[in-house]
């Protein structure tokens, strides 16, 4: 069956020319090449925004299971990431879905399952978000995971969690700030050819619920430093912005250097090599790092002042 000529490709085009039906000329600026305006502008957006945001600790509720029950959800929830090659920001982004889920709505006691449902769900909404490419949600429960869920009962948990999060999936990480710090170091700029190990202990503070006390920025801020080796100082915070929050940088530094050198500790105690991972390369910096700032001296010191 042919069409008529009255429903034509040709016919669908407009016959109007642009100029005459709108002149946009004298409205639309010629493009600005200077980006350190418009780079400003967009850093401060992130600085106003990381505080409307942030959580604490101390809202988190007690889980039914304890602890270990968020740390298990988290630790799942990165082994997704890792097996599927997502990107940091995914990763990071769906824990802290989980964490402002969990500081608004309480789950429903004696179902061990809740939190697994939920730790899917924030992992799916998370995906869609950041990654070009998402598996179907049945593909997504990988990792030995406790309970399985159908691709319906998850759906059902991504709207509940989007509800829950008013909609505002948009949010601040430390990966916002990280190329922005970098950019302001030389040092920086030439030693972090990739960012990877900064990114691997961003996702490691995330493990705990202490990360919830600092602002995104901080965090990237005092990862950067222990990465690159860097003692905390005024002086060196000058460089990242002048909205840094200084103090909070220190304290979350110290508390980095804390975690990451009792770990080198046990590892050594049980003298077993690194893993050939980005793991077993975070390894070998937090170890010449730990040397270098030699753990529990005046560094520490000076950090808690």
């Amino acid at each position: 069956m042919s069409l008529s000529p009255a429903y034509s490709a040709v016919n669908l085009y407009c016959s109007e020319v642009a100029d005459e039906v709108v002149d946009l000329s004298d409205r639309i600026p010629f493009p600005n090449l200077d980006s350190s305006t418009d780079d400003e502008s967009f850093i401060l957006g992130l600085f106003d925004s990381e505080l409307d945001q942030m959580l604490c600790s101390e809202r988190l509720p007690v889980l039914p299971e304890g602890v270990r029950a968020r740390q298990d959800a988290v630790n799942w929830m990165l082994k997704v990431h890792s097996h599927y090659n997502f990107r940091p920001e995914t990763a990071y982004l769906s824990v802290t879905y989980l964490d402002r889920f969990l500081c608004t709505y309480d789950l429903p006691q004696g179902k061990e399952w809740s939190l697994q449902l939920l730790s899917v769900a924030c992992i799916a909404v998370a995906a869609k978000m950041e990654e070009r490419s998402v598996p179907l949600l049945l593909d997504l429960q990988v990792m030995e995971p406790r309970f399985l869920f159908t691709a319906m009962t998850v759906q059902q948990m991504e709207l509940l969690v989007m509800a829950v999060l008013k909609w505002r999936l948009s949010t601040v990480t430390p990966f916002s700030f990280v190329n922005y710090f970098i950019s302001k170091f030389p040092c920086f700029s030439s030693q972090f050819h990739s960012s990877s190990n900064v990114s691997d202990l961003i996702l490691a503070s995330c493990r705990v619920t202490d990360h919830l006390d600092f602002l995104p920025s901080s965090i990237a801020a005092a990862s950067l430093l222990w990465v690159a080796g860097k003692n905390v100082d005024d002086q060196i915070l000058e460089h990242f912005h002048k909205r840094v929050n200084k103090e909070m940088v220190k304290r979350c530094h110290y508390l980095i250097k804390q975690s990451m050198c009792s770990m080198v500790r046990v590892k050594r105690q049980r003298l077993e090599p690194g893993p050939p991972s980005p793991d077993g390369v975070l390894d070998a910096d937090i170890s010449k790092n730990c040397d270098v700032l030699k753990c529990g001296g005046e560094d520490s010191k000076s950090s808690q002042d």
